[in-house]
């Protein structure tokens, strides 16, 4: 559980230590949409933000898998979320417990009497680029992880999908996305960085319906790095939205504070 919980902070919570691999095969994700040849970038990425969930709150349980090497774990654990707020998770009986906000990232674990409290500038000193909680609550619904809005894309049919890329091709960070014609939500999103040999792939395999609204039910990442490659798997189980909900969390007295190196 103590492995589990820290390489969940560092895969999950944090981003990707990972390595660029130029012969990684992406996914299949089903797409029951249509491509339309004509439809500009702008209109993809309008109707992707359209199309984002809205919601105050969200709980339920994931199902965790995590593969490193011979390594493999399993473990299902309490979902809660208050939009841009609060992320909760908890494994059963409270035997491991995380609590991220917009300034804070924490775990403790109760098995080893030990705990992380600190931010997201370990990540993102590591990574030469900002990580922050939207990026994390982004990774969890289905959104892109970068605004798009924010720079310019260019768009191509690739065989279900619309590929939304840079125009302007950057040579220390490489970003591409796959989004889906029927729902415009992220399929597949892949996040390099050639020169420090790093690679993250999150495939959305599956969606499902609530209140009308479309949540990730699968969620496969794939983050490699010059050491190892790790694969997490997440399932969504009993998904609710908007229920009221609280967030109990304190780091018990004499835990020892785990240093991320």
């Amino acid at each position: 559980m103590r492995q589990i919980a820290i390489h969940m902070y560092k895969v999950i919570f944090m981003g990707f230590l990972v390595l660029m691999a130029h012969s990684c095969k992406t996914k299949k994700v089903i797409s029951d949409g249509k491509v339309d040849n004509k439809l500009s970038s702008k209109t993809i990425i309008k109707n992707h933000y359209k199309n984002t969930l809205k919601f105050n709150t969200i709980s339920g349980r994931l199902k965790i898998l995590y593969k490193n090497g011979t390594e493999e774990q399993s473990v299902v654990v309490s979902l809660r979320m208050e939009k841009d707020k609060t992320i909760w998770m908890s494994a059963p009986f409270g035997v491991v417990k995380a609590l991220i906000t917009p300034e804070r990232v924490s775990f403790y674990n109760k098995l080893n009497n030990e705990y992380f409290d600190g931010d997201f500038g370990y990540i993102s000193n590591l990574l030469g680029t900002d990580l922050d909680y939207s990026k994390l609550q982004n990774l969890l619904l289905g959104q892109s992880l970068f605004n798009l809005r924010e720079d310019r894309y260019i768009s191509s049919p690739l065989a279900d999908y619309y590929e939304v890329k840079p125009k302007k091709a950057e040579e220390l960070f490489k970003t591409l996305f796959w989004i889906d014609p029927s729902s415009f939500k992220i399929a597949m999103q892949q996040l390099a960085q050639p020169s420090e040999n790093r690679f993250l792939e999150i495939v959305y395999k599956s969606y499902e319906l609530k209140e009308n609204q479309l949540v990730p039910q699968e969620i496969d990442i794939l983050a490699k790095n010059q050491k190892d490659s790790t694969n997490i798997a997440i399932q969504f189980r009993n998904i609710e939205i908007n229920k009221p909900l609280n967030f109990p969390y304190k780091i018990p007295n004499g835990y020892q504070e785990i240093v991320l190196k």
